[in-house]
């Protein structure tokens, strides 16, 4: 096993890196405190391919591996968690109409969003139906050549702001609405089509930079040809989407423990107290080692699930589950030690700390909370022989 970084992948890294410190650091904060959404900087990452890293390149995207793209992120996450954060949605939104969608629709698109000129949100989630997603209620009623989309989606990014969703509903025909996992299909559907309405803007914790509104949608109009994939077909294209998702979603996170321990580093060396610099101190350089050593576990861990998607290997879900458990807990612990290690200054808003807790404790809840995390995993552990393959 080789753990270097390929020359193509540090060149990646480094654009990122440049990206992250010249559009997304020196603004993060004021988004923050005035809930900006930042969309003309979006753009500007659209036009070096951060809009569409693993979208395939037949259709605009710069078709990285999610190794790549992780890599990616990691770096931008470092100068804005909460923007990077709706850059990972918009990219597995995109990714899905790649994917599933038909040549028509992804031609429709495809080109706008590749290079960020039209946004995406991802609508799964509803008002009764969080961790289990099997359970949702929004339906499409089968209506000749269309159907009509009706119910409601919450905890939305981007919603209001975004030019395209796309929607997981439970299918309605004249056999009635189809039940379980099998019963929902995957939409394309434009952010202004008549009969949709959106909510108020939330008031966040953290992700400040993004909205997130409730969307409503009632009896709206859409074209068969905007499915995705077959009837049916929505709940493993919705998973599918979310193993990818997890690795996006802790991605952001280490990214955003590697700028605290980064920040944490440097006061270390600057602050003194009782006559020396606190990073003289041996419990202070101890718990600095903790959160290196974790941090760099937790970053090998995701990069081996992303490995893991890229291979199509059985298990992907697996370590996908294992990677976004593990790295969005090790990435909170980091940020908030390092808001620690700041003492009251870590808790004002000249310094970044409290805002790298609070955009990254919501990472330990979307995309799947932990919990859930933990069922994908132990039910997997339970099967018999699994420890002798997950291992």
């Amino acid at each position: 096993m080789n753990f270097d970084l390929t020359d193509e992948q540090r060149a990646y890294r480094d654009a990122a890196r440049q990206f992250a410190i010249g559009e997304l650091a020196p603004h993060a904060a004021r988004w923050d405190e005035e809930q900006y959404f930042p969309k003309e900087v979006v753009r500007r990452a659209g036009e070096l391919g951060f809009c569409a890293l693993y979208t395939p390149v037949a259709d605009g995207g710069l078709g990285l591996s999610r190794l790549d793209a992780s890599i990616i992120l990691e770096e931008m996450a470092a100068g804005c968690t909460s923007t990077t954060a709706y850059i990972t949605i918009h990219n597995m939104a995109l990714w899905m109409i790649a994917t599933f969608g038909s040549e028509p629709l992804k031609a429709q698109w495809c080109p706008s969003m590749v290079t960020g000129e039209k946004l995406a949100s991802y609508c799964l989630t509803e008002p009764g139906a969080g961790s289990d997603a099997a359970s949702l209620k929004t339906v499409a009623r089968r209506s000749g050549n269309e159907y009509r989309l009706t119910g409601t989606k919450a905890f939305i990014s981007g919603a209001g702001s975004t030019e395209v969703l796309v929607v997981m509903a439970r299918l309605e025909d004249e056999k009635g609405v189809h039940g379980g996992a099998g019963g929902v299909c995957s939409f394309v559907v434009p952010g202004d089509a008549p009969g949709i309405t959106y909510g108020r803007k939330e008031q966040k914790m953290g992700w400040n930079s993004q909205p997130t509104r409730q969307i409503n949608f009632d009896d709206v109009a859409i074209p068969i040809g905007n499915r995705l994939g077959n009837e049916g077909d929505g709940f493993k294209i919705a998973m599918r989407g979310l193993d990818g998702g997890r690795i996006n979603i802790a991605t952001c996170s280490i990214g955003t423990a590697q700028a605290a321990l980064d920040q944490a580093t440097r006061y270390m060396t600057e602050r003194r107290q009782f006559g020396q610099t606190l990073s003289q101190f041996q419990a202070l350089q101890f718990k600095l080692a903790d959160m290196a050593t974790e941090l760099v576990a937790a970053r090998n861990m995701v990069r081996l699930a992303a490995w893991k998607l890229d291979s199509k290997d059985p298990d992907a879900t697996t370590y996908c589950a294992m990677a976004k458990r593990f790295a969005t807990d090790v990435g909170f612990e980091v940020c908030n030690a390092a808001l620690q290690l700041h003492g009251g200054y870590g808790y004002i808003k000249e310094y970044p700390l409290e805002r790298h807790v609070r955009d990254s404790r919501v990472h330990q809840i979307l995309e799947g909370t932990n919990e859930i995390m933990r069922v994908i995993i132990s039910r997997r552990v339970l099967m018999e022989g699994a420890n002798e393959v997950i291992r």
